[in-house]
Order: C-alpha cells, then structure tokens, then sequence
C-alpha cells in the first residue's frame, strides 16, 4: 500500500536497563485525581468515576527537552504526574487482576494551557485545546514495574527554578492504580504502548520563559524541561 505522505514515526520512551525503547499508542488521562488539586482550582471532587481525558502521542515530550513557550495561550501551567505504562492487553478488567497489565512506572508532566482550558468549561464546551497540544505530555524514562514496587507512600514532587512547588504522597490519589485501569479498561481494549497520566496533587502554577521544571517520584528517574528563553 502506497501512502500520500510519510507519516511520523511511532514515538519512544527509554526504559532503564533496556536497548529496546517502549513504544507509545495511546495517551489517556485523569483528572481531578487529588482532592486537594480539585479544591484549589474550584472543581468539586467526584467519586462516582474517574474523569478521563487524552492526548494523542504527537503530544509527547522526552524529559530533557528545551521548548518554546506553548502557542495560543498566556497561562501554561504545570502538573506533576505518575505514568504508567502498560505491556499487556487487557478490556473489562477487574480491579484484582488490573496491575498485571502494568509493564513500568515514569514520572510526566500534563501541562496544559489553563485559561484556554477554563474558558472552554465556563461555555460547557470540551477543553482539549487546553490539554492536547506538541509538547504537551511530557514523560522521562520508565522504570520496570518490579523495580518501583507497589505504589503507596512514596513522594510526587515538582520543583520550579529549586523551589518545591507541588509535594503529596501518592496515597493521596482518589482513584488507586488497579481501580483507574478497571475502569479505563471498561471503555477502550487496552494494549501494550498505552500510557496512563494519573493525576496531580495540589500546587500547579504558571510556567514563563526561562523556567526549568523537575518533578519526581520516589523511585523513578526524574522528568526535566526547560521553557526557552525567546
């Protein structure tokens, strides 16, 4: 089969302790998955169902980078999340059997454009301009699952210029790792290259030009990104 044009390749992430990269097919993430997050922008938190969002993989930005301010927008902001990256298939999964998809753990940032994302919600409107853009999804390297252990109490921070911005254990999560992939898993067949971003605890802010952010978690290599300077 012939194509009109050349289409991007698939994009990678680097896995510690591996040549081979981990290919990535599909983004999907949550919001409001920290109560305090939730309060701080106003949003009420519900607990009926985890609140789903995606971006598609052209959003992805390896940790590292140096962008460009993103366009459209006067308010980017930050959010510190965990990722993970699923290696199995899996569709109505049960919350038991959910965290045998799990192939590794890396730290990401879902920056979003927020008045774009606000100004959309206050006319009912979908806010995906606001979430989905080029380097948008920012991830570092994944960690196998067995190496990171089962997530608890370890610490999800974000520093911006050296001061600690964003700081909650992931026991703070709302919605816990086996219950968000049951329940994504009853709307899409999850597969391997699947990431999940799994929320942001309280403390995202603006970024501007010359702005450096690192956000960790406890366990896992560090995500960097650098806001150039024009």
């Amino acid at each position: 089969m012939s194509l009109l044009f050349e289409l991007p390749e698939t994009p990678t992430v680097s896995v510690l302790g591996e040549s081979a990269r981990y290919g990535v097919r599909r983004i999907f993430c949550v919001g409001r998955n920290y109560a305090a997050h939730a309060r701080e922008l106003g949003n009420a938190v519900d607990r009926e169902a985890p609140i789903w969002f995606t971006k598609a993989p052209a959003a992805l930005c390896l940790s590292g980078a140096t962008i460009a301010f993103p366009p459209g927008t006067e308010d980017c902001h930050y959010e510190m999340e965990l990722v993970v990256a699923l290696g199995g298939e899996g569709f109505q999964v049960p919350a038991d059997k959910a965290m045998d998809l799990v192939y590794g753990y890396a730290c990401g940032l879902d920056m979003t454009r927020r008045d774009l994302q606000n100004a959309a919600k206050a006319k009912g409107y979908p806010w995906d301009t606001g979430k989905d853009f080029e380097n948008g999804a920012v991830i570092g390297p994944i960690t196998h699952a067995a190496a990171f252990g089962p997530s608890g109490e370890q610490r999800i921070t974000l520093a911006k210029n050296g001061e600690i911005k964003q700081d909650a254990p992931l026991s703070e999560m709302i919605w816990s790792l086996p219950e968000l992939i049951a329940d994504l898993s009853r709307l899409y067949h999850l597969a391997p290259g699947d990431l999940i971003y799994t929320g942001t605890p309280a403390g995202v802010g603006p970024v501007a030009p010359r702005d450096r952010l690192e956000g960790r978690v406890e366990g896992l290599e560090p995500v960097v990104l650098a806001i150039d300077a024009a």
